[in-house]
């Protein structure tokens, strides 16, 4: 596990994206307030606990700009980015341009 929204399979660093679309969670090592820290250490661990003792099935979708694999990840047939983002660890982030990036220093609205 490396954050609330990257994987780590095999050595590979995978990113996680929704069937709806991309996704974001909040930075442990680049967070801009104490607040995006505690929120990124609470998606790490739910995304944690939602793999633990389970297979995930890992459907590529295509690379980012880094050139890692981007994927849906499900387990039990439930779409795990669409459950960070229903339980708020995650938020949609469909541009995927920097200047669109979610906030998480703020309060939720």
């Amino acid at each position: 596990m490396i954050d609330g929204d990257t994987i780590r399979v095999d050595g590979e660093r995978i990113r996680l994206r929704s069937e709806a679309g991309p996704i974001d969670a909040p930075e442990l090592r680049t967070a801009k307030c104490q607040l995006e820290l505690f929120r990124a250490e609470a998606a790490r661990d739910r995304l944690k606990a939602l793999l633990k003792d389970r297979e995930p099935e890992i459907r590529q979708t295509g690379t980012d700009k880094y050139g890692r694999p981007v994927a849906i990840v499900r387990v039990d047939g439930k779409d795990v980015g669409a459950i960070l983002v229903r339980e708020g660890h995650a938020k949609p982030w469909p541009t995927l341009r920097r200047a669109d990036r979610p906030e998480w220093c703020g309060p939720e609205r």
